[in-house]
Parts: structure tokens; C-alpha cells; sequence
């Protein structure tokens, strides 16, 4: 049976990009009053606060090929349940997805529309904003652990890029399963939640000091969040056996030594979260909320800097184009 908390309201302010935008310049981000389709059984999500990620911004610049125009954007979100299952009614969820914001629209509006099967409910100890910011970087850091046969207790993880989002909870992640973490960064002076010990290349080799503080074992899971600038460095602190995660490049051509390869029996393993819909991306947060909710894993801090009401999204996309190691957060109601 369909129920509804505001009988009658199926619009309300979003973003919308009509086509591809010409360059870093001129995104093409427009405002609009977006009306979700609602199919039969489907819930009305109304959203409080949604992520701004790197994939949001390439998105628009035609970057990813399955990207269609026009839509709106954005993968994360935190909100509540307005309409569908009456089951669902009033239910705060969390949720992001490979489908949502770039090959139909997204959470970068007041509503969204969801299947059943991709509605979650998100961490009751976590506000709205700090939901939201959850999405894309730790389901990509969880997946990639996965993918990689998983983490745990007594292993040694050295998560390079760490200093990004996907880099922290990686760290977070591997901290809350009980194994050493390092962490590989390219400048001095950048403390990391969950790391051990932070080392960075401008003063120093990131390889080289793994290897030193375990006594020459070196890293049992190297996960590479930059791709080609870490390549070299990863490939040699990796341990006998080790593998080492990929979830982005620079350069798509890097050297590769066959020999260190094959003798050392390492294995490499690629992540792309923009292959899972909202419901295995869904899954994935459901698998990370005991985690939040018992406090072993602690969501990112929300700068208010950061946080910017609809009618700025543009400032926070060029934030985040920018590189920004901050989370920058959406808040559709400010």
C-alpha cells in the first residue's frame, strides 16, 4: 500500500544539466523545479543533504560514458522517505549508486525517486550531513578491500593518496579491522585518522620506511588511491603475496617490472564503483552501518566552510574540481 507524508508535492528546487559542458569554465549547471517519476511501489526520497564527489563534476564534462543529458546530478544523499511502501514512511536513509546522478537523475534536488531495493537506513548516531558524506569514498575504499579477498586483523595496509577522501576511509576501514596502517602522502605535515605512522616523499621514501617500521615485511595490501604517481612506490613496499588496489590514474602507461611481478606473486586489483547500482552500492553502506553505529568507524568531520545551501552548488563543484581534501557537502533545505 502507497502512503505519503506530503500528499500532493512531487516538485521542488534541483540542479539540471542540459548537455556537456564546454570546459572547467562554463559547467552548464542550471536550477530548476524537478518533478521525479514515480513508478508503481518506488519511494519519494526527500533529500536533506547530498555529497559532492570528483565523478559528479567529470560527469559533467562528459568524462564518463555512460553519463546521459539531460539529468540531474549526484551520487550520495541523506534524507527521509516521503512517499511509497507505507512500510518506509518517515524512514531516514542514506544511499549513493554508479546509476544515480549519471545515467538517471540524482541527489542534487529536494526529491528523489528510489526502487525499494536501493532504500537504507542510515546510521541512527549520524546526522543528515555526516550520512551523506559517507557515499562514494568508503564504499569505493570497502569495495576495493573486498575485491582484494578483504581485510584483517595483524596485516599491513599502506594506503597511498591518503590524504583524499577514498584515502581516509580506507585508512578508517582497515584501522577498525585491526590491521597496521600506514599512510603515503606528498607532503609533510598531514596527520591521518586511523594510520600508525603518515610518511611523505617530499622528505623521505614512503617504500623504503614501510619496510623499516615492519621489519622488512613491507605492505600486505597497498591501496593506491592516485594510480601512476604511486605506481613505482607501491609496487616496491609491496610484501610476498601482496596486492595492490586501483581505483583511479593519471597516466594511463606506467612501467611495469614482469619479473618483480611474478616473483614476488603479487596481484593488482581494479575498482570501479560506477558499475554498481544504487541497490549493490546500497548493500554496501547497509554492511558498513554496524560499524558506524558502534563507533569503530567514525564518519568524516563536516567543516561548515564546506557545506553550501543549493543556490552555491556551483562554488562547491569547483571546489571540488579543485582538489579539495575537504567533504564538500550540499544542504537542500539552507
Amino acid at each position: 500500500m502507497s502512503a505519503s507524508l506530503n500528499p500532493g508535492r512531487r516538485s521542488g528546487p534541483g540542479l539540471r544539466i542540459e548537455t556537456k559542458a564546454t570546459g572547467p569554465d562554463a559547467l552548464g549547471l542550471s536550477h530548476a523545479e524537478v518533478s521525479p517519476e514515480l513508478p508503481p511501489g518506488w519511494c519519494l526520497v526527500e533529500v536533506a543533504a547530498a555529497g559532492v564527489n570528483p565523478s559528479d563534476v567529470k560527469a559533467l564534462l562528459g568524462v564518463m560514458p555512460k553519463a546521459v543529458f539531460p539529468r540531474t546530478p549526484g551520487r550520495d544523499f541523506a534524507g527521509r522517505v516521503v512517499e511509497g511502501p507505507a512500510e518506509m514512511i518517515g524512514r531516514e536513509v542514506w544511499g549513493s549508486g554508479g546509476d544515480i546522478g549519471i545515467s538517471r537523475d540524482g541527489s542534487h534536488a529536494s526529491l528523489l525517486a528510489l526502487p525499494p531495493d536501493a532504500v537504507f537506513a542510515k546510521p541512527k548516531n549520524l546526522s543528515m550531513q555526516q550520512a551523506a558524506a559517507i557515499g562514494v569514498p568508503f564504499v569505493t575504499a570497502e569495495v576495493g578491500f573486498r575485491e582484494a579477498g578483504g581485510v584483517r586483523a595483524g596485516q599491513v595496509v599502506l594506503v597511498l593518496g591518503a590524504n583524499g577522501r577514498v584515502g581516509q576511509a580506507a585508512c578508517r576501514i582497515a584501522h577498525a579491522a585491526g590491521a597496521r596502517v600506514f599512510a603515503g602522502v606528498r607532503r609533510p605535515g598531514i596527520a591521518v585518522e586511523g594510520a600508525e605512522a603518515v610518511f611523505d616523499s617530499e622528505t623521505g621514501d614512503v617504500a623504503a620506511a614501510v619496510r623499516e617500521a615492519t621489519a622488512g615485511h613491507g605492505a600486505d595490501l597497498v591501496f593506491n588511491c592516485v594510480g601512476s604517481p604511486w605506481f613505482a612506490t607501491g609496487n616496491t613496499a609491496m610484501a610476498h603475496g601482496a596486492t595492490q588496489i586501483f581505483i583511479a590514474t593519471l597516466d594511463r602507461a606506467v612501467p611495469f617490472d614482469i619479473f618483480l611481478f611474478y616473483r614476488g606473486q603479487h596481484r593488482y586489483v581494479g575498482v570501479d564503483t560506477l558499475a554498481l547500482s544504487a541497490a549493490e552500492t546500497g548493500a554496501v553502506l547497509e554492511a558498513l552501518r554496524p560499524g558506524f553505529e558502534s563507533g569503530a568507524l567514525t564518519p568524516y568531520e563536516i567543516e561548515p566552510a564546506f557545506v553550501f545551501p543549493l543556490s552555491r552548488a556551483e562554488e562547491a563543484y569547483r571546489i571540488v574540481l579543485g582538489g579539495a581534501p575537504q567533504r564538500v557537502l550540499l544542504e537542500m533545505g539552507a
